[in-house]
């Protein structure tokens, strides 16, 4: 018998979470210059791992006032004749950096993201709170993708970069420090039809 009816398949969706940093076919991404017809294939951050750097110093400066200050104003001489006033707005004021350091890294893995979607690559950068850069370029001008991973953080926990090389004007693109490299190129090199290296 004929089949009359053929219910439509639905590629496989993944939830996305806020601090995802790996996602396949996600649902609810968007980005502003996104078009009508075009989707989201790859939702991609930098790997967690690489934050480890930046959250230990700001642990040590979280408890530098109780412990490495009152080490340190021990052996100046003039540590006695400051007032407890100074002592508590230095202290404040620390606690104020800290926590500029601490949301400033934040913000820079949290914003600076890499969409692969079935017409194009786009990198998304804040360099600073105000300043964003996009970069794209279109599937169709791609001529070569590869990756580099290095280092034994990068092979233990998966991430490297990902050079993608474009024709013409388009600029050339970076993905930094991605989670699984090598599968984000082979997804890219079968959207664009360059087949596997």
């Amino acid at each position: 018998m004929p089949t009359i009816y053929r219910a439509p398949v639905k590629k496989a969706k993944s939830n996305m979470k806020p601090l995802s940093y790996f996602a396949v076919n996600p649902d609810g991404v968007r980005f502003e210059t996104q078009e009508a017809r075009e989707e989201v294939v790859l939702f991609l951050r930098q790997h967690p791992i690489v934050n480890v750097t930046w959250i230990v110093i700001a642990v040590i400066m979280f408890f530098a006032p109780t412990i490495l200050f009152p080490f340190v104003l021990s052996f100046l001489p003039v540590a006695g004749s400051l007032p407890a006033g100074y002592m508590i707005v230095g202290t404040v004021f620390w606690y104020v950096a800290t926590f500029g350091f601490i949301l400033g890294n934040f913000l820079y893995w949290f914003f600076n993201i890499y969409i692969v979607t079935n017409e194009r690559v786009v990198d998304i950068d804040f360099l600073y709170l105000l300043y964003k850069r996009f970069s794209q370029a279109e599937l169709s001008k791609i001529q070569d993708i590869s990756y580099a991973s290095g280092g034994i953080l990068a092979a233990v926990f998966d991430y490297g970069n990902v050079i993608i090389e474009t024709a013409g004007e388009a600029p050339n693109l970076e993905f930094g420090k991605v989670p699984h490299p090598e599968k984000v190129v082979e997804t890219i090199r079968s959207l664009t039809g360059l087949g596997t290296k």
